[in-house]
This record gives C-alpha cells, structure tokens and sequence, in this order.
C-alpha cells in the first residue's frame, strides 16, 4: 500500500498550493511546454501545460480536482513513459518517500528533455530554525533524520544543477511542515498534523509530551514572549530548496 493511501485521507483540505510558492516552481520550470509531475499526490502547483501526474497513491489520486492533468498510478522508479517524454519533469517534496532514490532521480533524467525540478529540504537548516523540531518535537526531527536527502547528494545524482531557497510566507496555504511557523496553535490540530508526513508518521503518541509542553507554552503565554521576533518577519527560511537541473 502507498504511503498516502493511509496519510493522505485528509491531504486536499489543508495542502493547497500557496501561490507565491507556485510562482517560484513555475518561473523555475522555464517556458516547457509539457510537464510530468511525479509524485504528484492530489495536484498542488502543476502548471496548465502539465500532460501527466504520476502518483502511487490511488487516494492522492481521488483528490485531484476537476480538469488536472491525466493521472496514472505508478512509482516514481518506473514511470510508464518513454525516453524524453517531456521538456521538464517536476518532483516536489516526495523524494524523501522513494524507495530507490538512485532509480527514481535516474528515471526522471531519462524522461526530462530539458529541465528537472525539485523541491525538498535541507534537514540541517530545518533543525537549527524550526522552533517546532527544535524545541518541542525532537521526535520528528530524529526520523526526518532517517529519510531525509542532503541536496548536495540530489544535485550531484542530477548531474548537477541550482539550489533556490523558498521561504514560507508567515500565511502560507500549503499546510507542510513548516507552514505554520507562525501560527503555533496549528500544530494543535490533529486534522492539520494528519497532512504533514513528518508528523503523522512519527505518530501522535510519540509527539504527545511535546505537543502538552508547546499547549501550556501558548495558553501561558510563554511561546509568544519565547518568540516575538517571528511576529516581526513576513517570510522565513527554514531550509526548502527548489533544485534546478538542466539535461
């Protein structure tokens, strides 16, 4: 069973596309004409001229709204296509689920006639800044650590490539991981812990003392006076990195 056929129930309802994000992602696609997204979940931030979403989970699949792009169900290590199928091929925050990562980076360099896109994470930028896994859930921290890619290794498994930081803007729509970082009583909400991987994997139990330490700080309020500096700021890098790569 994929992944998302167990996380993803709830996916379409709290990861929207944020559309200063999806600039950044379109603008890094360039002027191709045809677009394959793979790991393309329920269809956040494909641009019109994608012609095809591959995505494992047949539940990330239901939630792809009306008039997206086709979607076929397979695995990121076997796309269902030909040589040079698309000018650009996107993969956006789905490496780290793969289960041969060599195998799913060297199909989407044989699929891209032109540009491969990425988005992913640097786990030690996201360690040192996130009060979140810093300071209250160690626990996700320690297995991000277990799944995480260093992007120096994506880059060089591209062939090489571009890293551009995304910050998250302090009202970012895409509930992932650290879209909250200034909204703390998000991560309060089962619904909302539900959509990020990182904390549904690492299971509710694990995250409970955490979680009633980070309640008390926002009921006290010892997280506003912890944390007043993230109130002056309008966007923040907590370590997303669009990787551009040109064949």
């Amino acid at each position: 069973m994929a992944i998302y056929d167990a996380l993803g129930a709830t996916y379409a309802r709290t990861r929207q596309p944020d559309p200063r994000i999806a600039a950044q992602i379109h603008a890094a696609l360039g002027d191709a004409e045809h677009v394959v997204n793979v790991g393309a979940g329920s269809g956040s931030y494909e641009p019109p001229r994608t012609v095809l979403a591959v995505e494992p989970s047949r539940v990330m699949i239901s939630q792809r709204p009306p008039g997206a792009a086709p979607a076929v169900q397979a695995v990121a290590e076997r796309l269902p296509l030909r040589d040079n199928a698309a000018d650009a091929v996107m993969a956006l925050l789905t490496v780290h689920h793969w289960a041969d990562l060599r195998a799913g980076i060297r199909e989407l360099r044989r699929v891209a006639r032109r540009r491969i896109v990425v988005l992913t994470w640097d786990q030690r930028v996201f360690r040192e800044r996130f009060w979140l896994v810093r300071d209250y859930l160690p626990e996700a921290a320690v297995y991000d650590d277990t799944r995480a890619v260093p992007c120096e290794q994506l880059i060089d498994l591209l062939g090489g490539g571009r890293q551009e930081p995304v910050a998250v803007p302090h009202d970012c729509v895409d509930g992932f991981g650290a879209a909250y970082w200034r909204r703390p009583h998000a991560y309060l909400d089962p619904h909302v812990r539900a959509g990020i991987s990182m904390l549904a994997q690492t299971g509710d139990d694990a995250l409970a003392p955490g979680l009633a330490r980070l309640a008390d700080d926002l009921k006290t309020g010892r997280w506003h006076r912890r944390y007043a500096e993230l109130h002056t700021l309008e966007v923040m890098d907590v370590g997303y990195r669009l990787l551009v790569a040109d064949r």
